[in-house]
């Protein structure tokens, strides 16, 4: 059985019209989001939303693979090793 992990997932969202698809993607992955924080940047035109996350390497992978699909969406990752 994998373990779980914790991690940081980063997105940048540069049209508001990816939000309904990536919101759908975010809802399948719920149980592995601890948190989530969004940020508006209105000066740049985007954006910014931070999830902290705990679950195996391949939920979150899959979930980070799926958001990186979406165009004009950018997403990066930073899991532990605990």
């Amino acid at each position: 059985m994998e373990e779980n992990r914790l991690g940081i997932v980063g997105i940048i969202v540069e049209d508001i019209e990816a939000s309904a698809a990536l919101n759908a993607i975010l809802h399948q992955y719920a149980d592995i989001i601890v948190g989530r924080l969004g940020i508006p940047y209105r000066d740049r035109g985007v954006s910014i939303i931070s999830l902290a996350v705990d679950g195996s390497n391949e939920a979150i992978s899959a979930m980070t693979g799926k958001i990186g699909q979406l165009e004009h969406v950018s997403v990066k990752s930073v899991i532990t090793k605990m």
